[in-house]
């Protein structure tokens, strides 16, 4: 796995991943998307890593979309297997058990905004663009985006984005729900960092039983997901961050969370 696909950086305990492959826009190649699913694989075990920021190296780009020049010559088999492999790399990153944050400086398009979306927040410049323009291409989304779409922004935005293939900028995006906050292109990654260096503060275990829950309610029925949601508060209890949090509250100070 070429090293230079990737760049790491730490801040504390948050963890920054840049795609890099800024001549071809950050495009997800094979060989990218097994280098993220390698990178979040290692994150999630990683103890000293409590919140990720994922972005895209240069300043056109978060992800421009799947490779076309490597889909170009694959056969329907392939194709699929294709489909499968982006989907199980954004798979792992939406069940990752700590908080992965889209940075999107730039275009988010195609296979880059079903990355964004299965990011657990999403927080893009005031320049940015996003859409689905698989359509475009004799396509439709295959790393999850037609589903995706329509769990953040409802049926009719998702049939919008996906059946006329125009990009959409990001004031329209954060009134449909598909990202969470858009600020100045200049102040992006402060904000970011500022936001994920809060959560790498919270309560580990709590976030992921929070990630858990939404994940699992999202893709069942009510009762079951109720059932789940109490499930997961019953075992908060027998959490040292529980009795901290509490005590902390009580005692008025704030809280130090150990993720135990």
């Amino acid at each position: 796995m070429p090293e230079s696909l990737l760049l790491k950086t730490r801040h504390d305990a948050v963890l920054q991943i840049t795609v890099n492959r800024p001549d071809k826009l950050n495009a997800l190649n094979a060989a990218t998307l097994d280098a993220l699913d390698t990178a979040f694989a290692e994150a999630a075990g990683d103890e000293g890593v409590r919140a990720i920021v994922l972005t895209g190296a240069g300043p056109k780009a978060f992800v421009a979309g799947a490779d076309i020049a490597e889909m170009n010559s694959l056969t329907p088999v392939q194709g699929r297997d294709f489909s499968l492999r982006g989907q199980r790399m954004m798979r792992r990153v939406e069940k990752m058990p700590k908080p992965v944050i889209a940075m999107i400086n730039g275009f988010a398009l195609g296979g880059g905004l079903e990355l964004a979306m299965c990011c657990h927040l999403r927080i893009a410049a005031d320049s940015a663009k996003v859409g689905q323009p698989e359509i475009n291409l004799g396509l439709i989304p295959g790393f999850g985006g037609t589903q995706r779409l329509l769990r953040l922004a409802g049926r009719a935005a998702a049939m919008e984005l996906c059946l006329l293939g125009a990009p959409i900028d990001a004031q329209r995006a954060l009134a449909l729900g598909i990202v969470n906050r858009v600020v100045p292109a200049a102040d992006l990654e402060a904000e970011t960092l500022k936001l994920a260096a809060q959560l790498a503060a919270s309560a580990p275990l709590a976030m992921r039983g929070v990630i858990d829950c939404l994940n699992v309610g999202g893709a069942c029925g009510i009762e079951e997901a109720l059932e789940y949601e109490t499930a997961q508060f019953g075992l908060m209890f027998a959490t040292e961050d529980m009795r901290e949090g509490t005590t902390a509250f009580i005692e008025r100070r704030k809280p130090a969370f150990s993720g135990r």
